[in-house]
């Protein structure tokens, strides 16, 4: 079950823990970067951060 994190009019959003990183994401690319540079490069995508 997925829910809207308390954030649902900022749109999909995904947060990265343990150090509670919140996106929002509104693409395949936004998320491919996401993965890519957060996840795997441990590098947080600035442009994507949830304000």
């Amino acid at each position: 079950m997925a829910g809207c994190l308390d954030q649902c009019e900022k749109g999909p959003a995904v947060v990265i823990y343990p150090e509670g990183t919140w996106y929002t994401v509104k693409t395949i690319a936004d998320a491919e970067k996401i993965i890519q540079s957060h996840i795997l490069g441990n590098q947080p995508v600035h442009e994507l951060l949830m304000s």
